[in-house]
Order: C-alpha cells, then structure tokens, then sequence
C-alpha cells in the first residue's frame, strides 16, 4: 500500500512510488504536516539562508506553537494514524509519503523521546524504515536513508552532498 499526505509536495512524490507498484495512492489527512494550513511552504533552507523569523522558531522548537499547534496534539494525531494504517495492513509492506514533522513524530514516539518537536532533521525523500510487529512493538530499521539519489544529481541531505 502507499499512503500520502494530502500536501501536494507528499502526493507528488507518491504517484511515482505508486505507479511502480501499479497500485493506488491512499491519502491519509493524519500524516499531514503540523503547517498545512499555512498559506504557502518556505522551505527550512530558505528560512535558515534567508534569516527568515520561521528559523528561529525551529530552532528553539517552537515552529508548532508559533502556529497555533499544540505539539503533543500534533503528535498524538501522527501516532494514531500511523498506527491505523500498520493495523489495516497486517503483514504487508507500506509506504507513507509524508514530512519532517510528522517523521520526528512517529521515530520519536517509537524511541520514546518525550519532547514532540522533534530531535533530527529528515533529509527530503528520506526513507525511515519501521517494523511493526503485530504484538505492537515497533523498531526502526533505518533513519535518514538517501542512497537512493546518489548519481542523480540531487541533493541527498545537509551533509551528503549531490
């Protein structure tokens, strides 16, 4: 199964995935970004390059509150929906195309990480890979992985290089 946000950015890069696997694109509200509503994406470069105030926010883990998003709420939501979509597919290997917000999220609820703003930066089109047992433990089996994109010419990450 492949299950998507319903940001356009996530949907985008799950058609791909999808078409591949000649199966459909699920979009799941619950692994949307903690900005969906915001009127417009600046990406965490352009606000660090830029010195734009969002920096500052993610900085002292502030970005959910700034607007108007309770952190443990927002995470709580992740937690529920991503565990929705384990239990509905027992067995089965499923792809969640989603973003650094809800990543840190979930990780940091499986690793036990009490503070729900967050503690690394995903990389885009990381692949964070997550075995669910059906006894609910869950383990993470990769964090961060951009191997896919050497040779592209892509950037695969702060410190990866293209």
């Amino acid at each position: 199964a492949v299950f998507t946000s319903p940001l356009r950015r996530a949907m985008q890069t799950a058609a791909p995935v999808a078409a591949l696997q000649s199966i459909e694109v699920t979009i799941a509200d619950g692994i949307a970004e903690y900005d969906r509503a915001s009127s417009d994406y600046i990406p965490i470069e352009e606000l660090k390059a830029e010195g734009l105030p969002g920096w500052q926010d993610v900085l002292t883990g502030d970005a959910h509150r700034s607007l108007g998003i309770d952190p443990h709420v927002f995470r709580s939501g992740v937690v529920d929906a991503v565990e929705a979509i384990i239990e509905a597919h027992p067995g089965e290997k499923v792809a969640a195309v989603c973003h650094g917000g809800v990543i840190n999220a979930y990780i940091a609820h499986i690793l036990g990480i009490a503070d729900p703003s967050g503690f690394f930066y995903p990389n885009y089109t990381s692949i964070h890979r997550i075995a669910a047992a059906r006894s609910g433990e869950r383990s993470v089996l990769s964090l961060n992985d951009t191997c896919h994109l050497r040779g592209t010419g892509l950037p695969i990450g702060l410190f990866g290089g293209a």
